[in-house]
């Protein structure tokens, strides 16, 4: 007898647990969750898109930056980020196309420039690549070593053409945030 009536104490608790209690909203005595727009923001693609390539989804990471472009335009940030997706799934032209659109819509904009140079030397065409890396290392003022490091494997190949530079590892940048750049190695 004590056991079935513990047995209905707690049935009665959890019971009561489920009621509605004063301080959840309305829902109109429907069992479902509210439905309708989602508050809040959603995440930029962008941002969505470089975490991706951080962690090696470069096809994800593509689709996000798409998604980008849909809703923001293909903005120098966007054209950047594609044609470096690009590059990282070894899309080479379509990435030398997007990355000289972003140069072209923003001449000072380094992550494209940097990123061009890489595709350049990823095609073989050295002598473009150290002028390209030579225009980011400028725009950048030098700030960033990964950029010099680049030049200066572009202008090793230019003097000695088996030159093998992967025993370092090559760098792209992708643009993070305004000012902010996420290095990348391609190893």
């Amino acid at each position: 007898m004590a056991v079935r009536i513990t047995v209905l104490l707690v049935a009665a608790g959890f019971l009561a647990a489920c009621q509605p209690t004063g301080g959840l909203p309305a829902n109109d005595g429907s069992p479902f969750a509210p439905s309708g727009p989602v508050k809040g923001e959603a995440v930029d693609g962008l941002i969505v898109g470089h975490r991706l390539m951080a962690a090696g989804e470069y096809e994800l990471a593509l689709k996000a930056y798409y998604r980008a472009a849909a809703k923001q335009g293909m903005t120098v940030d966007t054209l950047s980020a594609i044609g470096s997706a690009n590059l990282r799934l070894g899309r080479l032209g379509q990435a030398e196309t997007l990355l000289r659109r972003a140069v072209k819509e923003d001449e000072t904009f380094v992550p494209a420039w940097n990123n061009l140079g890489v595709v350049l030397m990823e095609t073989g065409q050295y002598g473009e690549a150290s002028r390209v890396f030579r225009t980011a290392f400028a725009l950048d003022s030098g700030q960033t070593d990964s950029i010099r490091e680049n030049l200066r494997r572009a202008l090793a190949k230019i003097e000695e053409p088996s030159y093998d530079s992967r025993d370092t590892g090559e760098f792209s940048l992708v643009r993070r945030g305004h000012g902010q750049y996420l290095l990348l190695t391609t190893h």
